[in-house]
């Protein structure tokens, strides 16, 4: 709701000159009523679910007379109806579900919060809490109820009552003055003086069951006091000079890590060593001092000995073994192989006399003029079908041979099967979060030609080499649940034939490579990667028409079948070797 405009007010009457509203802490409603001068007496009390504030001596403009929707806040409150009672004000809060609701007023202002009641699980659970020594949640209270209704009293006297509740010794400082109007019905009484604190600006620290209550800038100023006695002290103490040796870590790291541990590099290092004051590091008083030694990897502390206590727990932290992960990969190309043939080869020469001419017959015009000139036959170029199996397992030959005429036939079979496994297995051992490669194969040499020969003359050969490696590159990251977290690269190369160049032999290299990333258990073996590969060819050699004669056909064919099957696995299997620190 918008402020009332002072012009309209009538001089030295009380009345309400504003209405807000606002989500507090926890969910709860709170209503601000602002009244134009001093004076004001608020009423608070429940009827039933509506919580009702009554101000009988302030008066309600007309412009704020009107009901207020706050369900949008998600607060106990649903609605606020604003109406004039004859020269007073009356305010209705419309609620639901359980709550609790407290009032207190500070200068010109009347705050009603509307707080939703905490179930006894809850509180319960609160209260288990702090006496387990956990934290508890924030703006968890937890003290007995308390109710009290005070109309412009002593703030002195309401933490007074507040303590004789709470059964605590509280202390108040000289400087808390002033009056305070507030009513609370069944607020824990920590809660209590929260508000009431908050109205006066006051603050509090609680040493033991004693309460010490001040204004916030007192408060301040003490401990700021207290602060500067402390480092005046410190700045008196003696300096003390130790000497740390490191064992599994680098000593100049070490000095970098602590130096720029705000942010801020050293530029002031030489020699393999440095030093460093409190303008770089907050582990350091002002005037201690940091030295790395490469040499004999040594760091030389020189502070108060309170200081050098606790840098030595931060690097007794940093000094650690780190634990190890040893790597096994196996990589795995197995190849399935099966090939069958069949072929036949056949041929019908012979030679007649037709009077004076002579007619022959072969597979080729040359093996004709062999037959007239020579009467030789010449095999197999003179055959008429030459479509035998290379390499055969078996074959069968039938040659009939006349006075003037002869023929062959021959007839090959082959099958062949064959099944192969590689089997590669590289291991590595490697600490935490550090990469670690291991390769093995070798170098392949080919030719090539390179740049022109002086005087235009040819281009010059030039010999190269390419890597056929089998390589692992791993970097591991022990998690905190054990597992390790696997950042992989697999290689696996193989030369399986060379091509003839006009410059000599370039070879032929396959190559299989995997590269990704994976979350494993200690000793768990899993696949990372895989490739299946399947070949089926069928293939047919003929002669036209011939060929397709049934039977008879096989004579003047050949059948061929090839069936290929390759298949790669890669498996991997981390283990974590623990390292257990040694005591100096």
């Amino acid at each position: 709701m918008s402020a009332v405009d002072p012009a309209t007010r009538v001089p030295g009457a009380l009345e309400v000159s504003n209405i807000d509203f606002k989500r507090g802490d926890g969910g709860a409603g709170k209503l601000i009523l602002r009244f134009s001068g001093d004076g004001a007496m608020p009423d608070l009390r429940k009827d039933g679910s509506d919580v009702i504030v009554d101000v009988g001596n302030a008066s309600l403009p007309p412009a704020l007379q009107k009901p207020l929707n706050v369900t949008d806040f998600a607060t106990p409150v649903r609605q606020i109806d604003a109406q004039g009672n004859g020269k007073g004000t009356r305010l209705v809060l419309s609620t639901s579900g359980p709550y609790e609701s407290l009032a207190y007023q500070t200068g010109r202002d009347y705050i009603v919060e509307v707080v939703p009641r905490a179930s006894s699980q809850a509180r319960g659970a609160v209260k288990s809490a702090i006496a387990a020594g956990q934290t508890a949640p924030a703006k968890a209270f937890t003290g007995a109820p308390v109710s009290f209704n005070f109309q412009d009293v002593p703030v002195r006297t309401v933490l007074q009552f507040i303590a004789e509740e709470s059964k605590l010794n509280l202390v108040a400082s000289d400087t808390v003055q002033g009056n305070i109007t507030v009513r609370l019905i069944n607020v824990p009484w920590d809660q209590a003086l929260e508000i009431v604190m908050r109205a006066k600006g006051l603050d509090k620290r609680r040493d033991g069951n004693v309460i010490w209550v001040a204004p916030q800038a007192e408060i301040a100023k003490s401990e700021q006091d207290r602060e500067n006695a402390r480092i005046e002290l410190e700045n008196r103490e003696d300096l003390e000079t130790e000497f740390v040796r490191i064992n599994y870590h680098n000593a100049v790291d070490i000095y970098k890590a602590l130096t720029e541990a705000k942010g801020i590099g050293n530029s002031g290092q030489g020699g393999g060593g440095g030093s460093t004051n409190n303008n770089d590091s907050g582990f350091l008083s002002p005037r201690g001092r940091l030295v790395a030694d490469a040499r004999t990897n040594t760091l030389m502390i020189s502070d108060i000995p309170k200081k050098i206590a606790a840098m030595k727990r931060v690097i007794y932290e940093i000094d650690r073994p780190v634990d190890q992960v040893l790597i096994e990969a196996r990589i795995v190309i197995a190849t399935d192989t099966f090939v069958r043939e069949l072929g036949a080869r056949f041929g019908v020469a012979g030679t007649k006399q037709y009077g004076g001419n002579q007619g022959v017959i072969s597979g080729n015009l040359e093996d004709n003029t062999s037959i007239i000139n020579d009467g030789e036959h010449i095999i197999p170029d003179g055959l008429n079908v030459n479509l035998p199996v290379t390499d055969p397992a078996g074959s069968i030959a039938y040659t009939l041979l006349g006075a003037n005429f002869s023929i062959d036939l021959e007839l090959s079979a082959l099958q062949r099967e064959g099944r192969g496994e590689v089997i590669s297995n590289p291991r590595v051992l490697t600490s935490n979060q550090r990469e670690a490669v291991i390769r093995q194969g070798q170098e392949v040499g080919y030719v090539t030609l390179t740049g022109v020969g002086t005087g235009g003359g040819q281009a010059l050969p030039n010999v190269q080499f390419k890597d056929v490696l089998l390589e692992l590159k791993v970097t591991p990251t022990i998690t905190n649940d054990n597992r390790v977290f696997l950042a992989l690269n697999v290689k696996k190369d193989e030369v399986v034939g060379t091509l003839d160049t006009s410059i000599g032999n370039v070879p032929q290299i396959a190559k299989r490579e995997v590269n990704t990333a994976a979350l494993v258990d200690d000793g768990q073996t899993v696949v990372i990667g895989g490739v299946y590969e399947f070949t089926d060819r069928n293939s047919v050699t003929k002669v036209p028409f011939l060929g397709d004669i049934p039977f008879l056909g096989n004579l003047f064919k050949k059948k061929s079948r090839t069936k290929d099957k390759a298949e790669l696995l890669i498996f991997v299997t981390p283990k974590v070797l623990r390292v257990a620190q040694r005591p100096n």
